[in-house]
């Protein structure tokens, strides 16, 4: 007997291989009645529907920023230095002449990069710790989480930290020490929801019928047990920001003049008392980013919570 007729025997005994009605999806006006439903969705949240925009902006700016500046952002006019928010320099310029906006959104790449690649260090090496444990059990569930004890017993920055300082400087090795310090979070939350899903109906009716443990892992465990995993990760999103940027603020990150956020800031507070915009016009974009990610990882849980 073939492992796809095993599962779908699986499926069948407890009604879940059943095909679904398609519904009204090939009428009509149809998708012009989902944008609608979606546009009053965001009508009724509109701090959700401020907050998309800004995650869309600074996604926008890290992979095309010629869409919001034409300045370079490395090129300064010494005549025009500390020249405070105008129309022409909407972020003002710093204390080479250079404008704050165009370092800003430029620095918007480096920045979102490493919080990229820290969101997936910690999604894949956390989560595949945490289901391995979970569907394993035994001997290696308690070795990992042994591990993973040891992880969340140090603080994710001095970690970050003593990574950092371990790999040596530099927006990727910036961006693997934050996610390295962000694996144990990870790895027990999908740990969780796979000892949870591994006790549902359908798994061991699939196991009774004879699916080999692969078939059951991929096909029943691993969709089921994803949904927390991913909002966590987009929770994370934030976090890694600040974590990126705190190591940027401490000399870690991209060497000067690279704009990275965490560098403007560091840059700026040396003229706090001439100049407040160096420092607070770069930090304003720092935490609407974060608030922003935030508020849309809030509303990811609460629908996966309704589920």
């Amino acid at each position: 007997m073939s492992q796809s007729l095993v599962d779908d025997q699986a499926e069948a005994a407890l009604g879940l291989g059943r095909p679904v009605d398609p519904g009204p999806r090939g009428k009509p006006g149809r998708g012009r009645a989902d944008v609608r439903q979606v546009l009053r969705f965001l009508s009724r949240r509109p701090g959700l529907l401020v907050s998309a925009v800004v995650v869309v902006l600074v996604v926008l700016a890290s992979f095309w920023p010629d869409l919001f500046t034409s300045q370079d952002p490395l090129k300064g006019v010494p005549s025009e230095n500390f020249r405070a928010p105008s129309g022409s320099h909407w972020f003002g310029t710093d204390e080479l002449g250079r404008d704050v906006f165009s370092r800003v959104v430029h620095g918007a790449q480096l920045s979102l990069k490493a919080t990229i690649i820290a969101v997936l260090v910690a999604f894949v090496v956390g989560g595949l710790l945490g289901v391995v444990a979970g569907f394993v059990g035994r001997w290696v569930d308690d070795v990992l989480m042994r591990f993973v004890d040891v992880l969340l017993a140090i603080p994710a920055l001095f970690l970050s930290l003593a990574l950092v300082t371990a790999l040596g400087y530099g927006t990727v090795k910036v961006a693997i020490a934050v996610g390295i310090a962000s694996v144990a979070s990870f790895a027990r939350v999908a740990r969780a929801e796979v000892l949870r899903v591994r006790q549902a109906v359908f798994v061991e009716a699939s196991r009774a019928s004879g699916a080999r443990w692969y078939s059951v892992l991929g096909r029943h465990v691993l969709p089921n047990a994803a949904g927390p995993v991913v909002v966590l990760a987009t929770l994370d999103f934030g976090a890694s920001i600040l974590a990126v940027s705190a190591l940027s603020f401490l000399g870690y990150g991209a060497p000067p003049p690279a704009p990275e956020w965490g560098t403007l800031i560091s840059d700026g507070r040396n003229y706090l008392a001439n100049a407040w915009w160096l420092t607070a016009l770069p930090g304003l974009a720092i935490a609407a980013t974060v608030l922003a990610a935030n508020r849309i990882a809030r509303a990811l849980d609460g629908e996966w919570s309704r589920r």
